[in-house]
């Protein structure tokens, strides 16, 4: 018989170990990330009396798409509009936290002794947090939908693209020991064009298909199809020289915006926590106690300063962002660990040769160490918040509280030169990025063209076909234009307005002439002037002079560019199209108050069974019922006597505040996934009819036998035939063996009841 890979006992021990550590955390009322991480240690290479994993490269894959899961769950729940209503405070919070820990970091190790680069890279290390453990830990302890956790999962996306750049420096240091600014400048320009050309496509072409193939999506296409969309962003994002987190979360983020997004988030849940329970598994199989005994007082030193300084500094730069205190404390209290980029970081500099080998076990054991304390931080926020409340003098507190739980109103936008010229330059940003995008896939379909198409007439071929390509988005660059009145009105004001206008104008008009020169001279070039003995001082004019050309032509065109009108509508109907199935939208001007917010209505609940009447939604919770949505059913502005069943989706509509204070009341979690029961005391029984029987000739309904005796007859066998489930007209003959279920003291009761007639009163007789 052929063995077994060594992957299937080493998944058997990783899962059964896990399961077993995690029931007894679970018992202890201790998170569940912790009983993963234990359960690492006592299967893991330094554990002696414990069975070990053998294919530890096998492990640590599995433990990557684990990680891949973990972000692509993330970005399910956390899109890229919700990281733009956070922008401000998560941008001025990340650089907030990584400048100090750097300088901490890099201070600390000097102290310690360290070498320079050694206490540059610490510094790196201890700046980047965690998303994994973090969005574990609100998983176990139910916070997703805190107010505070939508800030911290933006951040920790900022972070994670901060680490990025990180390592660019850090690479640029590695090899020359100087800083390259412009290699620094570069990587961001990829970063973003990569970010904005993969949201702009994912959202056009994601819900386009989604939209195509729903009605023949069921629960396991839909699986094979939202994870498939996962791994090749994943390889993507890899090709791209990014991490494959990263390309997990843009996906997530993509595909929240879909309809479907809900039943993606429930299908693909089970296989991340299956994954999930393997990447904390292998985390805890890099415990190595020695390491703990030789370097204790640096493990303990370094642990002791992040702890401090790293959630102080996400405080402060919450605090500097506007946040109030609690919800500031809340949320800089998740940060007291180091995670993935963080060994990503220090296998960098072991790479490279620039750090000492004992830099990596030592990271590794704070985060080991951090990774136990995150939960009981995070829950400890609110006791110091109380703390610090009783403690610290009135007027520190308030001026550190934020004036939050007032009413905040958004006054109208008013359009000045300002905003016009931001406007313009950031749509120029957007189309520079996809008319890039587009032209590389017309070099790419006109480099197969010109391998079948014989010169000269390929390259000309391969003009054209790009060109048509990006015509429409240069069309959109160089001469789309919105607020007309507002333009008019702006360049009367002042000649410097009108100047400026133009100014623009005519730079998006050279703009489109550029990038036609680009695309012409990239095939034609040599490849067909040459042919037609042009020489090469001329080609370059004739190539500008088609690219004017192709400018005026295109401007010429502008009632005729239906096409990219109808791409701009499809693309921001996808964008909106989960929103714009809500009930109703919600002003922009309101939605710093007013929110919709859907929920399920669990069995458990006090308000399952009531009418909307009784419940207090309205007196307790100041929110108001729109809309229920129960199986294919769907419920308008329900009246006052309408009834609430179990697991009917109900969509609210109140402040945040309020609205999160109702979820538990609504949404009832229980944590026993199979709930105990007492056991059952109905059991089957058989009867004989015998002819001196009383209930010969007696129809079902008239024998009293579920009225006096609460028995359901099953079956009656009659003539070796078997009649299941009988009619109640039907009349019970002599022979006949009745089989009914009854609770055991009814059926001794209908035993006795006529003792002569009953025979083989058990079954199992």
């Amino acid at each position: 018989m052929e063995s077994l890979p060594a992957l299937f006992s080493d998944l058997a021990l990783i899962l059964v170990t896990a399961g077993l550590t995690t029931v007894i955390f679970k018992w202890l009322k201790q998170p569940v990330v912790l009983g993963y991480i234990i359960a690492g240690f006592l299967i893991g290479p330094n554990f002696e009396w414990f069975p070990v994993i053998s294919d530890h490269t096998s492990v640590e894959t599995w433990s990557e798409i684990g990680m891949v899961f973990m972000l692509f769950g993330i970005g399910l729940e956390f899109s890229f509009k919700k990281l733009k209503k956070v922008g401000g405070t998560v941008g001025i919070t990340a650089l907030t936290e990584l400048v100090t820990m750097c300088v901490v970091g890099f201070l600390l190790g000097k102290a310690l002794g360290w070498s320079q680069m050694d206490s540059i890279f610490l510094g790196a290390m201890l700046s980047i947090s965690s998303t994994t453990i973090i969005a574990k830990a609100f998983d176990d302890m139910k916070l997703h939908r805190e107010k505070f956790s939508g800030n911290v999962i933006g951040e920790l996306v900022v972070e994670d693209l901060e680490a990025v750049l990180l390592m660019v420096i850090l690479s640029t240091l590695a090899v020359s020991q100087t800083f390259d600014g412009m290699q620094l400048v570069s990587s961001m320009l990829k970063l973003g064009f990569f970010l904005l050309v993969w949201f702009v496509g994912g959202i056009f072409l994601v819900p386009t298909v989604l939209r195509w193939s729903r009605k023949f999506m069921s629960e396991e296409t839909l699986t094979v199809f939202a994870v498939g969309l996962c791994f090749m962003m994943v390889v993507l994002a890899n090709l791209a020289g990014f991490s494959s987190a990263l390309g997990a979360f843009i996906m997530g983020s993509i595909l929240a915006e879909t309809l479907e997004a809900e039943a993606i988030h429930k299908v693909t849940t089970p296989i991340k926590n299956l994954f999930g329970a393997v990447f904390f598994v292998s985390v805890g199989m890099m415990v190595d106690p020695q390491i703990l005994v030789d370097y204790w007082w640096q493990i303990l030193i370094v642990t002791i300063i992040l702890l401090i300084f790293k959630p102080l500094s996400n405080v402060v730069g919450r605090l500097i962002a506007g946040l109030g205190l609690k919800q500031a404390m809340q949320g800089g209290f998740c940060f007291s660990q180091i995670g993935e980029f963080s060994f990503i970081i220090a296998t960098l500099g072991l790479s490279y040769g620039v750090i000492d080998e004992f830099l990596y076990p030592i990271i590794v054991s704070v985060s080991i160490i951090t990774t136990f304390i995150t939960p009981y931080a995070i829950k400890s926020a609110v006791p110091t918040y109380h703390w610090v409340i009783k403690n610290f003098p009135k007027r520190w507190i308030d001026k550190l509280e934020n004036s939050e739980s007032g009413i905040k109103v958004k006054s109208g936008e008013k359009v000045n030169m300002g905003s016009f010229v931001a406007r313009q330059f950031k749509n120029m940003v957007i189309y520079s990025a996809i008319i890039i995008a587009v032209v590389l896939i017309g070099f790419f379909v006109g480099s197969i063209i010109m391998k079948y198409v014989p010169r000269p007439w390929g390259p000309a071929v391969s003009t054209a076909v790009a060109l048509v390509l990006v015509s429409p988005f240069l069309w959109a660059m160089g001469f789309k234009h919105t607020l007309v009145k507002t333009t008019h009105k702006l360049m009367d004001s002042s000649k410097f307005n009108k100047t400026l206008i133009l100014s623009i104008f005519a730079l998006r008009f050279l703009a489109v002439a550029v990038v036609a020169y680009g695309v012409i001279q990239h095939f034609l070039n040599g490849l067909f002037w040459d042919r037609l003995n042009i020489g090469s001082p001329w080609y370059h004019f004739i190539n500008v002079g088609f690219a004017v050309v192709y400018t005026f032509m295109l401007r010429a065109l502008s009632p005729a560019m239906k096409f990219y009108k109808r791409i701009e509508e499809r693309f921001m109907d996808n964008l909106n199209k989960r929103q714009s199935m809500q009930i109703f939208t919600i002003p922009e001007i309101l939605q710093e108050n007013c929110h919709l917010q859907k929920m399920t209505l669990s069995p458990d609940s006090p308000y399952s069974g009531q009418l909307v009447k009784d419940t207090d939604f309205r007196d307790n919770y100041n929110v108001s019922v729109v809309s229920v949505e129960r199986g294919k059913q769907h419920f308008e502005l329900p009246k006052s006597d309408f009834q609430l069943f179990p697991y009917d989706k109900i969509t609210f509509v109140g402040h945040e505040d309020h609205l999160r204070l109702l979820l538990p009341r609504v949404e009832v979690f229980d944590e026993q996934l199979i709930p105990e029961r007492e056991e059952s005391e109905v059991e089957m029984y058989k009867v004989e009819v015998r002819p001196e029987s009383p209930f010969v000739d007696v129809a079902l309904m008239d024998s009293g036998l579920t009225d006096k005796f609460d028995a359901m007859v099953i079956a009656i066998e009659r003539d070796g035939h078997f009649i299941l489930n009988p009619s109640a007209r039907i009349t019970f003959q002599p022979a006949d063996l009745v089989w009914f279920v009854a609770q055991k003291e009814k059926a001794e009761v209908l035993m006795n009841y006529n003792p002569d007639v009953i025979s083989n009163p058990n079954l199992n007789q």
